[in-house]
C-alpha cells in the first residue's frame, strides 16, 4: 500500500524539532546567562555527549578549564564543584544540539525511503537541515571568539547563533504550517506586506537584544522609562568615535537602541493588529492577530522588569522565551494572511 506524502507522521515530525528548538534556546539562555557557554573547551562532536564519570575525568576537564582566559581573568576562584555547575548547562545544550541533528536526519531519511514526501517538502526539509548544520558551526564559532584572549564571546557571534536558532525554528514551523493548511485562499497583498515589515523589524529586535546579552549591557541604565539621571538618552549612548560604533559597539549605545526600538515594535504590531481586524478573518487568522497583540505587551513588560532588576535569571530566559513566543506567533500571522 502506497503511504499518503506530507502526512500526519511528517507534520509531528516538523512539530517536534520546533519544541526541541525551543528547548535548547531556554538552555541556552540559562547558559549564557550563568556565565557556562566556555567552561567546555574542547569540541568532541561524538565523545563529548558523555560527560566526565568519575573524578579523575572532573580533573581533567577542569585543568583544561584553567588554561583559558575564563578562567583565568574572571572564575580564577573557582573549585572543582563550581565548575561542575558550570558544565552541566553547556554540556545540556550541545547534548540538546545533537538529539536535534538526529531527530532531524533520522526521520527525514526514513521519510524519503518510503516515499512520505513530495518533492517541495524533499527540498524544504534539505534547506532545514542546511540550517540546522549552519547553526551548530555558529555554536562552534562563537564558543571559539572567548577562547582567545578574552572571557566573553563575541557579541556579532552570539547575535548570529541565536538569530539563526530563531530563524531556523521559524522555518521549520512555516514548513509545518505549509502540511496543516495545504489549502490556498485570497490575499490581501498590501497587508501581507505590512506584516512582512513588521516580521523585518522585529528579526532586528532580537539581533539586538541578543548584542544587548553578549556585551552585558543590560546590567547598565537600569531605569525605565528613562536611563539614568531621568535622561530619555544618557550621554554614553553616543562617547564613542567614529558614531557608527555606538550602534555595533558600545553598550550604552545598544541598550538604547534595543529599549527604544521595542516602541516600535508594539506601534508595528498594534498597527497589524488594528488593521487585520478590518479585514474578513478566519478563525485561525484571529488568534494569529490576538496572540500577536497579547505577546507584545507581555514581551515589552518582561524587557522592563529584566531591565529595572538587572537580569535576574528567571527574567532573562523568560524575556527570551517571550522572544520566541512573539517570533512565533508573528510567524503564524505572517503565514495565514501569505496564502
Amino acid at each position: 500500500m502506497v503511504k499518503q506524502k506530507d502526512n500526519k507522521k511528517v507534520i509531528y515530525w516538523l512539530l517536534t524539532g520546533c519544541v526541541l528548538i525551543f528547548i535548547m534556546v531556554v538552555v541556552g539562555g540559562i547558559t549564557r546567562l550563568t556565565d557556562s557557554g566556555l567552561s567546555i573547551s574542547n569540541y568532541k562532536l561524538i565523545t563529548g555527549t558523555i560527560p566526565p564519570l568519575n573524578e579523575a575525568q572532573w580533573q581533567e576537564e577542569f585543568e583544561l578549564y584553567q588554561q583559558f582566559p575564563e578562567y583565568q581573568k574572571l572564575h580564577y576562584h573557582f573549585t572543582l564543584e563550581d565548575f561542575k555547575g558550570i558544565y552541566f548547562w553547556e554540556w545540556l545544550h550541545r547534548v540538546i544540539g545533537r538529539v536535534i541533528g538526529l531527530v532531524f536526519i533520522i526521520p527525514f531519511i526514513y521519510f524519503l525511503v518510503t516515499k512520505q514526501l513530495t518533492k517541495k517538502t524533499i527540498k524544504k526539509s534539505i534547506v532545514l537541515l542546511i540550517l540546522g548544520g549552519f547553526q551548530g558551526f555558529l555554536g562552534w564559532y562563537m564558543v571559539k571568539s572567548g577562547l582567545v584572549d578574552r572571557p566573553d564571546v563575541s557579541h556579532f557571534r552570539l547575535a548570529a547563533h541565536l538569530t539563526t536558532a530563531f530563524l531556523t525554528f521559524a522555518a521549520t514551523l512555516w514548513v509545518a504550517l505549509d502540511l496543516i493548511f495545504p489549502q490556498k485562499k485570497q490575499v490581501d497583498k498590501k497587508f501581507r506586506n505590512l506584516v512582512i515589515v513588521g516580521y523585518l523589524v522585529l528579526v532586528l529586535q532580537i539581533i539586538y537584544g541578543a548584542f544587548v546579552a553578549g556585551l552585558k549591557a543590560g546590567l547598565l541604565h537600569n531605569h525605565w522609562p528613562f536611563m539614568n539621571e531621568g535622561k530619555f538618552m544618557h550621554h554614553t549612548v553616543y562617547i564613542l568615535e567614529p558614531f557608527y560604533k555606538n550602534l555595533i559597539e558600545n553598550p550604552s549605545g545598544i541598550q538604547f537602541i534595543h529599549r527604544t526600538f521595542a516602541y516600535i515594535v508594539v506601534a508595528l504590531i498594534l498597527v497589524i493588529w488594528f488593521q487585520g481586524k478590518k479585514l474578513p478573518r478566519t478563525k485561525y487568522q484571529n488568534i494569529a492577530l490576538d496572540s500577536l497583540f497579547i505577546l507584545v505587551f507581555v514581551q515589552f513588560v518582561l524587557g522592563v522588569f529584566t531591565i529595572i532588576y538587572q537580569v535576574p535569571l528567571w527574567l532573562g530566559v523568560a524575556h527570551q522565551v517571550g522572544a520566541f513566543l512573539l517570533l512565533s506567533a508573528m510567524t503564524f500571522t505572517l503565514h495565514r494572511f501569505s496564502k
